[in-house]
């Protein structure tokens, strides 16, 4: 009989195992989750319950007036498209909306596209475009009116942030920052690194993600892992699977969480200082481990990767290394299914979208590689009761086509909300980004 490890935590996470279900009878335990109510207990299988597989998507691009579904009372309409990677979004102070057009590079793959518009092979590989667009709605009707190339000669960007003056990107090896006045439809002035951050990682890690502090003194740069599980050694993880803080001009750098994998989304909890991530988990312990989480985010606070996952659950291929760093791992808050590759987060700020997703949080889950049936491939809502996470929600989906054969029409990344209040996603392997409303 195979030993199950429980954990108690602050929510619920049924529906997140529900996508990952195997070809066999349920367990009652994993069945009883998927009803269970804040407070109550998150069944995780012992590592390798289940065989570790490479199952990899085929994405087959969107037919013409084809888009994701979103819940009754929302309108998902196209907000731009013909892009080469939309990877991440970033709305400014003044409305505009940037887009960084990035991917993972795989040498040898001719290079999909141009820098703004033209059709890709829609594989997330290959030469990176490394720019970054501008979309402009003057009007406020919802829909572009401007757009076009903001800046380009980057790195594989992803993060970006305008505080005063100054419009700042985030490389895979580095930020960078650019003299910018709010308004600027395209910036050829010469950037200044000023912080230099260690490039690449394991699979799609990367992305370099920013958050302004409250009073603009600061920003919070994410890394990812440079490593499934250190398998490399620890040492060439020095500053990685990290949230950093570093002033505005890039000194005085320090470690404000570790032992977080892959965080990639980043924001504040609406009208507090409170920090949340979305972080990619690790693989290869098989189809339900381990889950990828939200998690508010502790100063200082240790969150367990590569020794330990999802609390103090010792990673069997790391046993008895560091079990220092296992006791002291903190438990995330929200699970949010394993091998989804969640990675896009924005807090719902708005009013538009009534109050179930007042303050809920919107992940978008990129889709698996590491799972014998396809999951994520969408956005979930996970929303709030005051500052209590609840159970996560599928909201934007659709982007599978065909789940016996593993084909999809895009993949879900960055998710941002507009000034006018919609919520903007960003589907990088469909090369659109993808706009809901709701309906008037």
């Amino acid at each position: 009989m195979k030993i199950r490890n429980f954990l108690y935590v602050a929510v619920a996470a049924g529906a997140v195992f529900s996508s990952c279900q195997q070809n066999k009878k349920p367990d009652p335990a994993m069945a009883d989750t998927t009803a269970d109510k804040v407070g109550q207990q998150v069944n995780l299988p012992a590592p390798y319950e289940t065989k570790s597989v490479k199952n990899f998507c085929e994405v087959i691009g969107w037919p013409k007036g084809k888009t994701p579904t979103a819940p009754a009372g929302f309108k998902v309409s196209l907000y731009a498209e013909d892009l080469n990677n939309p990877r991440n979004i970033y709305v400014a102070p003044n409305g505009d909306v940037f887009a960084a057009l990035a991917t993972t590079e795989a040498k040898g793959l001719k290079k999909a596209g141009s820098a703004l518009v033209g059709k890709t092979k829609s594989q997330n590989m290959g030469d990176s475009p490394n720019t970054i667009v501008i979309f402009r709605d003057s009007n406020g009707d919802g829909v572009v009116d401007k757009k076009g190339l903001f800046l380009s000669g980057l790195n594989q960007p992803f993060g970006m942030a305008v505080i005063g003056n100054w419009f700042y990107v985030a490389n895979t090896d580095g930020l960078w920052r650019y003299p910018y006045k709010p308004g600027d439809a395209r910036i050829t002035a010469e950037g200044k690194r000023v912080l230099k951050l260690p490039a690449g990682g394991y699979n799609n890690h990367w992305t370099r993600n920013l958050l302004v502090s409250k009073d603009s003194s600061k920003l919070y740069i994410t890394v990812g892992s440079g490593s499934n599980v250190a398998e490399h050694g620890i040492a060439n993880e020095a500053r990685r699977a990290n949230i950093l803080v570093v002033n505005a001009d890039g000194s005085d750098e320090k470690i404000y969480a570790g032992g977080l994998r892959n965080p990639v989304g980043i924001d504040f909890f609406p009208g507090t200082s409170n920090i949340w991530t979305a972080v990619n988990e690790r693989d290869e312990l098989g189809d339900m481990l381990v889950p990828d989480y939200l998690t508010s985010v502790k100063e200082g606070g240790y969150y367990g990767w590569p020794y330990a996952y999802f609390g103090q659950h010792e990673d069997p291929r790391l046993k008895g290394q560091r079990p220092d760093l296992v006791k002291s791992t903190l438990v995330p808050d929200v699970a949010l299914g394993s091998h989804t590759a969640s990675l896009g987060l924005a807090f719902y700020n708005g009013d538009g979208f009534g109050s179930k997703y007042k303050n809920a949080a919107f992940v978008g889950q990129h889709g698996s590689w590491n799972s014998s049936k396809l999951v994520g491939y969408k956005v979930v809502a996970v929303p709030f009761n005051g500052s209590k996470p609840g159970k996560p929600e599928d909201f934007l989906t659709g982007f599978i086509a065909d789940a016996a054969q593993n084909k999809v029409y895009g993949r879900p990344v960055g998710v941002a909300v507009a000034k006018d209040g919609s919520l903007l996603v960003a589907d990088d392997s469909g090369n659109k980004i993808w706009r809901v409303s709701a309906e008037k």
